[in-house]
């Protein structure tokens, strides 16, 4: 699956927020939490189904401020997600392109059509929501990581969120 929006910030703010695993929470609707390991591995906890499901993944590529990838490591379904982020009007504003796929490992393969199916659903949602997230602070030259006090969904905080 690909999705390509426009954001109007420029790439390193767009880049940064939208890497962090700490913040998407903040952005994606089914996460409930992510936890950050000392390795640079970090578990994800969505809501799939109603019901809470951790993925442990790892970030396989990290070019600031420009591209970033990260695949799950383990379960039956494993999602693999890029984010590439190409400067705008000289750099004023970003064109943000998002991949997203799966594989699935044994019987999970017959679940694999409506995950996708699901996910096509869904994921243009959270795209939507950094877009507006990170579009709704006013610029300022001091703030360097896009909103400061995002509108957290009601299961997470932002540690690093600023006055």
């Amino acid at each position: 699956m690909l999705t390509t929006i426009e954001i109007d910030r420029p790439p390193s703010q767009v880049y940064a927020y939208a890497t962090d695993p700490a913040r998407f929470p903040y952005w994606q609707p089914d996460v409930r939490r992510v936890e950050v390991h000392p390795d640079g591995r970090f578990t994800t906890v969505r809501r799939i189904a109603g019901a809470d499901r951790g993925m442990l993944q790892q970030v396989t590529e990290s070019s600031a401020p420009s591209r970033w990838s990260a695949v799950a490591l383990a379960g039956p379904i494993r999602p693999a997600a890029s984010i590439t982020v190409e400067p705008l009007e000289g750099g004023a504003r970003s064109r943000v392109t998002f991949t997203l796929d799966f594989t699935a490992h044994g019987p999970a393969d017959l679940l694999l059509p409506l995950v996708r199916r699901l996910a096509a659903r869904t994921a243009p949602r959270s795209y939507a929501r950094l877009k507006a997230l990170l579009e709704a602070v006013p610029r300022h030259p001091l703030h360097g990581v896009g909103p400061s006090r995002p509108t957290p969904p009601s299961s997470a905080s932002d540690p690093e969120a600023g006055p």
